[in-house]
């Protein structure tokens, strides 16, 4: 028990998993484009762990350091991008940076987080861009609605964990768990159904596969449900096509 409470502590309520999970996310993507480089996906890992820092400690005591943090992992961002890539792709990830902060600053009078119904679509959104556009040449509307759709869909649960302490209207307060719930359904088989179609075969069955777990999740999500159950359990759908890819390819 005590082991299970140190690795939340160090891991997921570090944000270092969620940024695992995302970073594998585009990994996934980017192997099927054949964009896979290793400075990308530690480009991608500090923008997304600086990022959920940022967005987790804004408002304590420790947010002055996390400020230097950020700062500093800036400066490795941009030398990454510089020494490996090209000003578009610096420009593409300053524009991810300010969508980012445009979520959740509080030296903003209205941020998005705050605009009822909108954050979902926007996390989705912020995701997509990383996947559909960071990594690639140019932009990739299916791979963009892929995973658009997906990464929204996984959102609304955390909605649906939060529905008692959220101070804004959220889905499953305006609609019920339940027709939340489908809306999420709706989004996967989405997803699903573009990845199918789009997506070289491999790559369209480990998200196929990873959408049949998905599902599975979203129906046992219930608020009353200990929150490990989100913050690991949904969280790591969005490494699914990646871990079911891997087992596809080597084993």
């Amino acid at each position: 028990m005590n082991f299970l409470k140190i690795l939340k502590k160090t891991v997921i309520d570090s944000q270092i998993y969620v940024s695992i999970m995302g970073t594998l996310f585009a990994v996934f993507f980017m192997k099927e484009q054949n964009t896979f480089r290793f400075p990308t996906i530690l480009l991608i890992f500090i923008t997304y762990f600086s990022g959920y820092l940022y967005t987790k400690y804004q408002y304590t005591r420790h947010f002055f350091k996390i400020l230097i943090l950020n700062a500093a992992a800036g400066i490795v961002c941009a030398f990454l991008i510089i020494h490996n890539h090209n000003e578009i792709r610096l420009l593409k990830w300053f524009i991810i940076v300010v969508l980012g902060l445009l979520y959740n600053s509080f030296f903003l009078e209205v941020y998005i987080r705050k605009i009822p119904l909108l954050k979902v679509f926007y996390v989705g959104l912020v995701w997509a861009l990383v996947n559909c556009w960071l990594t690639l040449p140019e932009f990739s509307f299916p791979i963009f609605l892929i995973s658009f759709f997906f990464i929204t869909a996984l959102v609304l649960p955390f909605d649906i964990r939060d529905i008692e302490s959220d101070t804004v209207q959220t889905f499953p307060k305006l609609i019920g768990v339940q027709n939340t719930k489908y809306i999420a359904y709706m989004l996967v088989f989405i997803s699903m159904l573009i990845a199918t179609f789009y997506l070289r075969p491999v790559y369209g069955t480990a998200f196929f596969l990873s959408g049949i777990m998905t599902f599975i999740l979203i129906y046992f999500s219930e608020n009353k449900r200990d929150d490990a159950y989100f913050s690991f359990g949904i969280e790591t759908c969005s490494a699914l096509p990646f871990l079911f890819l891997l087992i596809m390819e080597y084993f």
